[in-house]
């Protein structure tokens, strides 16, 4: 297991605007705490769940050790289909016209809707999927000890909630005072959402590629 790529994987997952976005609208519900807690417990657990199935089905199908054959052909096609992606996401940037249906809705959600939102981007999500599914194949087939694994996967899924969990934890200490910057983080995140992760994700697809044929 290569610990510079698994905490890459998480970074990228933290780079994408796309769960930040809503964990900020959240703030300026009609119970903005809660909800905006609720949302960042929501997307650890999704995160969480994908990396540790994963990780499972690794050590299902081999053993800890020197990185198995099959880990590096996964990386390869893991990484090509997310530079496909991103290069999609590059090319359609600018086709999209303001934030979807889903986001503007936001202002009425409540703390159980708010969880139901974060498992759809997280465990519904192609692009976290793949990033976290990358990162629980490298832990699954590292050899851990069983709470050394638990740790790994925690560790994982917090660095990769990071962003989320920022503006919903200065809220939760400083109040309203933080709002209008993260109104005008928001702005910018939605400016520039596909721009963004079609940068983070081709950069990935690649380290990923280059990864796999190294272990070959």
């Amino acid at each position: 297991m290569s610990v510079g790529e698994v905490l890459a994987l998480a970074l990228a997952i933290a780079a994408s605007p796309f769960p930040v976005v809503p964990a900020i609208l959240l703030l300026f519900t009609a119970r903005p705490r809660p909800t905006s807690l609720a949302f960042l417990g929501g997307w650890f657990g999704g995160i969480g769940l994908v990396t540790a199935v994963f990780a499972l089905l690794a050590e299902a199908i081999g053993s800890g050790g020197d990185s198995p054959a099959w880990l590096s052909w996964v990386r390869i096609v893991v990484g090509a289909v997310l530079v496909v992606v991103g290069v999609r996401q590059w090319v359609g940037r600018r086709a999209a016209d303001g934030p979807p249906a889903w986001m503007r809705s936001i202002q009425d959600a409540t703390p159980r809707t708010a969880v139901r939102l974060a498992l759809l981007l997280s465990v519904a999500n192609p692009k976290v999927v793949l990033l976290a599914a990358a990162a629980g194949l490298d832990l699954g087939t590292a050899g851990l000890s069983v709470a050394r694994e638990i740790a790994a996967v925690v560790g994982f899924t917090a660095v990769a909630s990071i962003t989320v969990a920022i503006p919903v934890l200065l809220h939760a200490v400083l109040g309203a005072r933080v709002l209008p910057p993260l109104r005008t983080a928001k702005d910018w995140l939605l400016r520039n959402n596909a721009a963004v992760m079609a940068v983070v994700i081709t950069a990935i697809g690649l380290v990923l590629i280059k990864n796999g044929v190294t272990g070959l």
